[in-house]
């Protein structure tokens, strides 16, 4: 039976990749657990060959965790100095400070092994993002760095701006939560329009004041210039449908991008108008996430519209609250039986009324849709049906891992399942 969500959800983040030895340290620092794991001269004596990702998350919710600090950090770097096996970091939700970054910073310089680096939500501010990022001018290994939720700032931004320019490697960042400034954003979208490694590009929820949305007009001219960038996250820029119209316009000449994240903005039916349009020409966009915007019943029959006669690329389509009623989800219901390419779609916090839970209940008892593909699940109650919620959506595993089950669970992080870029690349 699938579960359906009646309360919170867990918070916590597994240990994996020898998290056997992890788990088993709880009177040791992260550091000697983590030379235990990986195959320590003081330990056992037996050494790892295949390559991992080692997870040291400090938001375990089952089990007692000891957070990483800088002395552990500094301690692990030893450790995976002469490494060759240890290809990914998760060091998520620790109490990385500056100093730690100044380590990390260190072994990026040293290191040529590691390709991915998660320091999501750690106490890493403008200083340590100015080490790490000058590591980067140099490094020619790491291609995915996740410096989520450190306070970095407008002038942490415009290091990572700087990097851009000079590394040639990196092909995912993810910069969101980061306090970025209007100044960064700027910078990094100038700089990007000449990168041709970066292939996914978080930028979510930087501080703005302006109502302008000149940062969205950059990044729109930005599209327009780049050829390489793939995935586009844009959560929470204040976007209105000035800056949705801008985005489309530059979006009618790219040929790269596949998945385009506009939630929680500002984007209403007239903004969606735009998105319909270019649905009806684009070729490659094949993840569009609307979730929290208000395009109520006129822009879900935009989109639906463009979905049932013209578009035949978009494989997922996410509009979790957007205030639609009846009448736009059952338009959005009628574009899949005559579009078969859109196979994921998510539309739970709208309006439900009967026309919409039967017409997506026929929907998934037809097999048109699968029940891992969308967020809701069909239950009758005195001959009537209605629709309840499931845990599935685009990433829904954004900020958190489960505390038991698979961590990369695809019903609930579809964008991995369709593959615009792999997690760790």
């Amino acid at each position: 039976m699938r579960e359906r969500r009646r309360t919170g959800e867990p918070t916590g983040g597994k240990r994996s990749a020898c998290g056997r030895c992890l788990h088993g340290n709880h009177g040791r620092g992260p550091e000697l657990a983590a030379g235990a794991a990986l195959g320590n001269p003081h330990g056992n004596g037996r050494r790892l060959t295949k390559r991992i990702t080692l997870k040291i998350a400090g938001n375990n919710r089952l089990v007692p965790v000891q957070k990483v600090t800088d002395e552990d950090f500094r301690m692990l770097a030893c450790i995976l100095s002469n490494n060759t096996f240890v290809t990914g970091l998760d060091l998520r939700y620790n109490v990385l400070t500056d100093v730690g970054a100044e380590h990390a910073a260190k072994f990026l310089q040293e290191n040529s092994t590691l390709h991915y680096l998660n320091l999501m939500f750690n106490d890493i501010c403008t200083n340590g993002a100015e080490l790490i990022a000058k590591a980067l001018h140099r490094n020619e290994t790491l291609l995915h760095l996740r410096m989520t939720g450190n306070k970095i700032e407008n002038k942490g931004g415009m290091y990572f701006a700087s990097m851009l320019q000079i590394n040639s490697t990196l092909e995912k960042l993810d910069l969101g939560d980061c306090d970025l400034g209007t100044q960064s954003l700027i910078a990094i979208a100038t700089v990007m329009s000449h990168n041709k490694a970066m292939k996914a590009l978080n930028l979510n929820r930087p501080i703005l004041y302006s109502q302008e949305e000149e940062t969205t007009v950059h990044t729109a001219l930005m599209m327009k210039n780049n050829s390489c960038l793939m995935e586009l996250h844009l959560c929470k820029h204040e976007i209105k449908n000035f800056g949705v119209e801008r985005l489309c316009d530059a979006l009618y000449e790219n040929r790269s991008l596949r998945y385009l994240d506009l939630s929680c903005n500002k984007i209403t039916r007239d903004g969606v108008k735009f998105l319909g349009e270019l649905l009806k020409r684009n070729q490659t966009l094949e993840i569009l996430d609307l979730n929290s915007n208000r395009i109520e019943d006129d822009g879900a029959i935009y989109l639906s519209e463009a979905l049932a006669l013209y578009n035949r690329t978009l494989q997922a389509l996410a509009v979790v609250s957007n205030n639609i009623s009846g009448k736009g989800l059952v338009a959005l219901s009628d574009s899949m039986k005559t579009n078969m390419v859109l196979s994921y779609i998510y539309i739970w916090g709208n309006k439900f009324d009967e026309a919409t839970c039967v017409a997506f209940s026929d929907l998934i008892k037809t097999g048109r849709l699968k029940p891992n593909c969308t967020d809701v699940d069909p239950y009758e109650v005195d001959g009537h049906v209605y629709l309840a919620e499931l845990p599935h959506g685009l990433k829904r595993h954004y900020y958190w891992t489960p505390s038991y089950g698979e961590v990369d669970n695809k019903d609930a992080n579809a964008s991995l399942a369709i593959g615009a870029v792999a997690e760790h690349l």
